[in-house]
């Protein structure tokens, strides 16, 4: 079956099915929950430490990827970004999870002692902290992070997307770049109010 000029193989379609399955079930299960409010916005969760906001992008006609993020210590103040752009994929996953793997292992490389990771990719995070099948289209991808993980003082969490909006406005801004990877010592201007907004988002 061929879906977005891709050819998927059966493993990759089984894993979809079961993704998609397991997500009707959870939106049933959770229709009957009451609602409350709950505060969104960037914040360190109390780690204090080196905080990372990831997120990947598959925008335009033709479909351009890529992936962006944020650096900022524990207080909120700016650090770096940085961005990239993906050769030959249209798929999210694989951009989220690139976006993930290449900054941890540049943190490795710059001698970050300790750091915590965010992303607003659920199905990554659930790739990343549950068990993922050997069989899945990217367990090379998946296992590398995992390594890095566990032989680092790195963690990964997952954030609503409201959280996360420094990294995903990165993503959208630098979406028509072509450079495998670009560091930002300094802050686009348009991210300037971002970065200090401390409004929270309620759900």
């Amino acid at each position: 079956m061929c879906l977005n000029h891709e050819t998927w193989s059966l493993h990759w379609l089984s894993y979809h099915i079961q993704s998609t399955a397991e997500t009707i079930e959870a939106s049933f299960q959770s229709v009957s929950a009451p609602h409350s409010d709950i505060m969104v916005c960037w914040n360190s969760n109390d780690f204090n430490c080196i905080v990372l906001n990831v997120d990947g992008s598959c925008l335009g006609d033709p479909i351009r990827a890529g992936y962006r993020g944020v650096v900022r210590n524990s207080d909120g103040f700016y650090l770096s970004g940085f961005s990239g752009f993906i050769v030959s994929t249209t798929n999210i996953l694989f951009v989220e999870l690139t976006a993930i793997h290449r900054r941890l292992l540049l943190a490795v490389q710059l001698g970050f002692e300790e750091m915590v990771c965010y992303s607003d990719s659920m199905l990554s995070i659930k790739l990343l902290t549950e068990h993922a099948s050997s069989f899945h289209a990217y367990a090379v991808l998946i296992q590398d992070i995992k390594d890095i993980l566990l032989t680092t003082n790195f963690s990964i969490h997952h954030c609503l997307r409201e959280g996360n909006q420094c990294a995903d406005f990165m993503a959208k801004l630098r979406a028509n770049s072509s450079a495998e990877f670009t560091s930002h010592a300094t802050p686009p201007s348009d991210l300037l109010p971002l970065i200090r907004s401390v409004t929270p988002y309620f759900y």
